[in-house]
């Protein structure tokens, strides 16, 4: 099997964990989670992607609604869904815990992170979150027309440059930037574009140390999962969730 073709069934490989985790991607391709804090756009962003092809459900055994769509891009269908709108991935909050969860098991082949482009020093922190747990992203600078009246603009292949993904600026409700935006997305997916995200530096010598001796004792136990060092820190952090997965195996359903 060639690379491309490897990625192309990316999707059906994560089946049975995307299935647990409510979504269904028997007819796709490539699934794509939209995440974000509230107040970026992001349901805008997510309309402008999908049209009318979406529907809602909840997910399963919460309250919180789910938004699922699709569209056609080369010939592969993307599958795309809009996660909680979430100021962090720490689990604090049901929101939360779907958020970080979908990306940390679910594994989607990208993650499209939006952020408001006129307030974006307050969504890095999800933005670096994410990208510690995975390595296929890309920025969504929206909301441009709003922080271009108010004389701010951003040189998104510096910012690109600093996180270690594709940056594109968007007015969603306008429609520019979307087209940039599908284009990207898909040569993610499809590997043509390899991202090398941020990680979080300056940890002391005591907890680096820590995180590097179980960083490699998970990649040992659990060879090929891609976000080893973030569940290194989340476990010295005494994520509940995170410890009651390892303790049940759950991890095994995240690996290529």
């Amino acid at each position: 099997m060639t690379e491309l073709e490897a990625c192309d069934s990316c999707a059906l490989n994560n089946s049975a964990q995307l299935l647990k985790l409510g979504i269904n991607v028997d007819n796709a391709d490539y699934v794509i989670a939209l995440a974000g804090n509230p107040n970026t756009g992001k349901s805008t962003v997510f309309n402008a992607l999908t049209g009318l092809k979406q529907h809602t459900g909840n997910w399963p055994g919460k309250t919180v609604t789910r938004a699922e769509g699709g569209y056609r891009y080369k010939d592969h269908k993307m599958k795309l869904i809009d996660l909680p709108g979430t100021y962090s991935l720490l689990s604090t909050s049901q929101d939360e815990e779907i958020a970080r969860n979908f990306i940390l098991f679910g594994k989607p082949d990208v993650t499209i992170i939006v952020v408001d482009a006129a307030r974006i020093e307050r969504n890095l922190n999800l933005v670096l979150q994410i990208l510690e747990i995975t390595d296929r992203a890309v920025l969504c600078l929206n909301l441009m027309d709003e922080a271009l009246r108010h004389h701010i603009d951003i040189d998104e292949r510096t910012l690109g440059k600093e996180l270690g993904i594709p940056v594109i600026k968007c007015s969603a409700i306008k429609k520019q930037g979307i087209p940039e935006l599908i284009s990207t997305v898909h040569q993610v997916a499809t590997r043509q574009i390899i991202c090398k995200p941020h990680r979080i530096k300056g940890l002391s010598k005591p907890a680096q140390k820590m995180v590097d001796k179980l960083d490699k004792k998970i990649r040992k136990n659990y060879p090929g999962l891609p976000n080893s060092r973030w569940i290194a820190m989340r476990l010295l952090d005494a994520d509940a969730d995170i410890i009651k997965a390892l303790k049940n195996g759950d991890f095994d359903q995240v690996l290529t």
